[in-house]
C-alpha cells in the first residue's frame, strides 16, 4: 500500500490528520523538523525543514521507497508571523511565504512523480479562512494562505489528467496548543462564541476527519476547491 505524507505531523492539526489517516488504515509518513510523528503513535517519520527544497524532495523519495510509493500528500506545516505592515520586517514576510507557500509548491512538485507513478492521488493543502479576510497586522499570513488556494487551483487544472486531485482545506479558529493561551482569555472566548454561528471554535479531530474523508472517498471530479471549515464565521454578517 502506498503512503500519504503529512508535513508538520508531530503536533496540532498535522498530528490529528496523521492519526485520523492511520485510524482509517492508510500508511502515513510524517515529515517533521524533529523527525518525530504524533505522540503515542508508531508512525514512520522523516526529519526535514520544509524550506529546504532538496531535503524535502529527499524525504519524500525516502518515504516512497520505504512505504511502497505515495498516494497522497498533506501540506500542513506552517508558520504565523505578524506585525503592523508599515514596519513589518521584509525578512519575516519572506519567511512566512517560504514556509506557508513556497514549501507547499515544492512538496507538491516533489510528490508529483510518485503520485503519477501510483496512477493518481490526492494533495491536500492546509490553508486558512483568513485568506478571505483583511486582518490587521497579518498581511504576510493572509497573503501566504491566499496564495495556497491559487496554487491549488493551478495544480488541480494541470494534474487532473494524471488522476491527481488537489484541495485546500481552510480552517477557522481551531483549538490547538499553539493558540491555547488566547482561547483561554475569557473576553476573547466570549467574542468568538458570539461571532461563530456554531457557537465555538473548531476541534482538531473535525479538521482531521474531514481530510481523511477526502482520501477515503477519492472523488476525483471534486478538485481545485478551497473548502472552508470555520463554523460559518467568515460568511457571518
Amino acid at each position: 500500500m502506498a503512503a500519504i505524507a503529512v508535513t508538520g505531523a508531530n503536533r496540532g492539526i498535522g498530528a490529528g490528520i496523521a492519526a485520523a489517516l492511520a485510524e482509517r488504515g492508510f500508511a502515513v509518513a510524517c515529515l517533521t523538523r524533529s523527525g518525530r510523528g504524533p505522540e503515542g503513535l508508531d508512525l514512520p517519520a522523516y526529519p526535514v525543514d520544509v524550506t529546504d527544497t532538496a531535503g524535502l524532495a529527499r524525504a519524500l523519495d525516502a518515504a516512497a521507497a520505504d512505504l511502497g510509493g505515495l498516494e497522497g500528500l498533506v501540506n500542513n506545516a506552517g508558520t504565523h508571523l505578524q506585525g503592523p505592515s508599515a514596519d513589518f520586517p521584509v525578512g519575516d514576510f519572506a519567511r512566512t511565504m517560504a514556509v506557508n507557500t513556497t514549501a507547499v509548491f515544492a512538496a507538491a512538485q516533489a510528490a508529483y512523480p510518485h503520485l503519477k507513478a501510483n496512477g493518481g492521488g490526492i494533495v491536500v493543502n492546509i490553508g486558512s479562512y483568513w485568506e478571505r479576510l483583511g486582518v490587521s497586522a497579518n498581511a504576510a499570513y493572509c497573503a501566504s494562505k491566499a496564495a495556497v488556494s491559487g496554487l491549488t487551483r493551478c495544480l488541480a487544472v494541470e494534474w487532473a489528467k494524471d488522476n491527481i486531485s488537489v484541495y485546500t482545506v481552510a480552517p477557522g479558529y481551531v483549538e490547538t496548543d499553539m493558540n491555547a493561551e488566547i482561547l483561554a482569555n475569557p473576553r476573547f472566548r466570549a467574542w468568538l462564541e458570539r461571532r461563530i454561528p456554531v457557537g465555538r471554535p473548531g476541534r482538531v479531530d473535525e479538521v482531521a476527519r474531514f481530510v481523511a474523508l477526502l482520501f477515503a472517498e477519492k472523488i476525483h471530479y471534486l478538485t481545485g476547491e478551497t473548502i472552508v471549515m470555520d463554523g460559518a464565521q467568515s460568511i457571518n454578517q
